[in-house]
């Protein structure tokens, strides 16, 4: 049997699995990423988990087919440079080529959000999709889009970005710069901001005691308030999945594919978010009377998901999608 290596990088940790090929994970690592230290640092620690990993699966590397990277930011699978990764600090950082150079395997690399995709298209709450797109709200709105089978990455490997559209004009603003992106409202930073400016809005309410109790304002706050019957929490919380609908429903008139699948903490929610956000983009998609129309649901996969896509990004390499640097390197 051969297996293969799925690295998902992250600002907080840095977690690595070998899957099988049946996208089970027989071993797993995960050391802390510390994005406040300089490449050349973290990329030992990447080297290491990767060890780490493949003794705890208890495989020997020469049964590894290939490896396989996710990492946030601009991916560069042709030059296999990290070209810019904001919340590392990372510019034009050489993660393919110092992944192979350890350990002369092959190795791919793309954005963790579409390697995360990848994962819940293959074997997680979008298998068996043609077409599909993933969305993670968390810090921020990261997305991943999947058309006829094959990661879309665009021309310049920084397609996808769907949190970075405005769905507020002159809103909020957004850490790329610009105003009223759908991450700046749909994230759970988007939401624990309009959960404070309730509380500051109305202060002494059950926000504020759920606050007091649980030491910080977070997305869980509001849906626990509007569990409390609190009209305040209701109110945030309805703000909340009215501009979750909004940029989905773009997504979906852009797109149309055949699901559209949500991930994040925020999804623990479960009916509470996913009834009414189904309502609301049902009234407002464009596509509204199609005999076939986007089916949304939440991801399976959890925090899996970034791994098992990671260590299945050459599956698209081998359709000409994504290229590695050692070509001559056998599979």
């Amino acid at each position: 049997m051969k297996y293969y290596i799925g690295i998902d990088i992250g600002g907080t940790n840095i977690s690595t699995g070998v899957v099988d090929e049946a996208y089970n994970i027989i071993g797993k690592s995960k050391v802390k990423t510390d994005k406040k230290r300089p490449y050349e640092e973290v990329i030992k620690d990447i080297i290491e988990s990767v060890k780490l990993a493949v003794a705890d699966a208890k495989v020997e590397m020469d049964d590894v087919r290939w490896i396989g990277a996710g990492c946030p930011g601009t991916c560069n699978a042709e030059t296999g440079l990290v070209e810019y990764a904001n919340n590392l600090g990372w510019n034009n950082a050489p993660l393919l080529s110092d992944i192979e150079n350890a350990f002369r395997k092959k190795t791919y690399i793309d954005n963790d959000a579409n390697a995360a995709a990848y994962g819940e298209y293959l074997a997680g709450a979008a298998k068996g999709a043609k077409n599909a797109v993933i969305i993670t709200l968390g810090t921020g709105v990261g997305a991943g889009i999947i058309i006829n089978g094959k990661i879309f990455s665009g021309t310049n490997y920084a397609g996808g970005e769907i949190g970075h559209t405005v769905i507020v004009l002159d809103g909020y603003p957004c850490t790329c710069g610009r105003r009223g992106c759908f991450e700046a409202y749909a994230s759970a930073t988007g939401l624990a901001r309009m959960t404070q400016e309730a509380i500051e809005q109305n202060p002494g309410g059950t926000m504020h005691q759920l606050v007091e109790a649980d030491g910080r304002v977070s997305a869980r706050t509001a849906f626990n308030a509007a569990k409390m019957m609190d009209d305040v929490g209701q109110a945030v919380v309805d703000r909340y999945i009215k501009a979750l609908a909004c940029g989905i429903t773009n997504t979906i008139n852009i797109f149309q594919p055949d699901i559209l699948c949500i991930g994040g903490g925020v999804c623990n929610e479960g009916d509470n978010l996913l009834k009414p956000l189904k309502k609301l983009v049902a009234e407002q998609v464009y596509s509204k009377n199609s005999a076939k129309n986007t089916e949304i649901c939440i991801c399976s996969l959890g925090n899996n998901a970034g791994i098992i896509g990671a260590a299945m990004l050459g599956k698209s390499a081998e359709s000409g999608i994504i290229k590695s640097v050692l070509g001559k390197i056998n599979q």
